[in-house]
């Protein structure tokens, strides 16, 4: 019989995330970084039966850097400090796999779908190695406090963010910046394999003329870009998009290849060069929002 794991955090002790040109919209643009966060739990990690290397590789690293010259550019952005193996903010709330805890509820409503047949719900039984993460059962009520206290705190911000954007401009565009691993980009493309992917949920989730100009401005330094493949867009991408209030969303894939070692998480020579490219493309955007409004 598994153990059933006592894992209990002081949540007032951890910082959930960090904001930036959040006082004053400059731009009708708001950047999500749901997994770039590094920071685990002493708690959590005593209760995981691997290392924190192999907790980190599935991460979006860098992907705070990458961007950092757009926030340098006013551009109001949130980061997600708390690691994605923790919870993963790109997940629906329901996304919970029953068979990780010890005293699931009998009645509580659950949406399993193929994240979380695969060990990836808003709570990951899997490592990138597919290994079993913890050590045994999970509490349920323990995971809910984990919701509470760091995927809800997230989601009720990002919310205020896009409402303050619709306030002010009449329209909002969450771009929601993520990296891909190399290997799935040379898979779906054995040609060159992609360097950028932009998922609009198959053109559903913002007017063409955003995403192709944010390809276009990729395209104009030569990367490889796709629409919709891999990734044609995540919860993220289909909670926060309303078309009809004018509320915009477009995932930005960016393969991890490009500007760092993936295996040894750390920067390559090229890391500058891109971040200065994917910056340039994301205030180019912005800039181009913020016209469309006046």
């Amino acid at each position: 019989m598994a153990d059933k794991l006592d894992i209990k955090i002081d949540y007032k002790k951890l910082k959930v995330l960090s904001e930036f040109n959040t006082d004053k919209a400059e731009f009708p643009l708001v950047l999500a970084i749901p997994h770039s966060g590094t920071f685990f739990p002493a708690e959590f990690l005593e209760n995981v039966a691997c290392d924190v290397a192999t907790l980190r590789r599935n991460e979006d690293i860098f992907v705070d850097e990458l961007v950092r010259g757009a926030v340098e550019a006013k551009i109001t952005t949130l980061k997600m400090e708390i690691a994605r193996a923790f919870v993963d903010l790109n997940r629906d709330r329901l996304e919970l796999d029953p068979m990780m805890y010890f005293n699931y509820p009998k009645d509580k409503d659950i949406l399993y779908d193929k994240h979380c047949r695969v060990g990836l719900g808003v709570v990951h039984r899997i490592n990138f190695k597919r290994e079993n993460l913890y050590k045994g059962l999970l509490d349920y009520h323990e995971v809910e406090a984990r919701l509470k206290n760091v995927y809800d705190v997230y989601h009720k911000r990002l919310q205020k963010l896009i409402d303050k954007s619709l306030k002010k401009f009449g329209f909002c565009l969450v771009l929601d910046c993520h990296s891909m691993p190399s290997k799935i980009c040379s898979i779906i493309d054995d040609r060159s394999g992609i360097d950028i992917c932009l998922g609009n949920l198959f053109s559903q989730s913002c007017p063409p003329e955003i995403s192709d100009f944010l390809a276009g401005q990729f395209w104009d330094k030569n990367y490889n870009v796709s629409f919709n493949c891999p990734y044609s867009g995540a919860f993220t991408t289909f909670n926060y998009c309303q078309p009809r209030r004018k509320m915009y969303t477009l995932q930005l894939e960016i393969n991890r290849s490009l500007y760092a070692d993936e295996e040894n998480l750390q920067k390559n020579e090229q890391f500058e060069a891109v971040a200065e490219d994917v910056s340039e493309a994301i205030i180019n955007l912005a800039i181009h929002l913020k016209r469309m409004y006046e």
